[in-house]
């Protein structure tokens, strides 16, 4: 199941009142699991933009090195 940010949010509030409630929800996974899987949530989008980053850098490299070497061939 994919959820979009409006859902995450959602899930976070939700979450936030049963935690201030004392964790103590009437039905499903304890408050704590819930926060701990927000919080790999955003650790995964952190790394996400950190490689995306390292492969636009990797590609502008590539480019360059291309560049580099057709000059010299010329």
């Amino acid at each position: 199941m994919i959820l979009d940010a409006n859902q995450i949010a959602s899930i976070r509030q939700h979450n936030d009142e049963q935690l201030r409630q004392g964790g103590r929800g009437t039905h499903g996974y304890p408050a704590q699991t819930i926060q701990n899987l927000l919080h790999t949530i955003e650790a995964l989008k952190k790394e996400k933009r950190k490689w995306k980053k390292v492969a636009q850098d990797r590609g502008k490299s590539l480019r360059a090195i291309g560049e580099i070497v057709l000059n010299a061939e010329e």
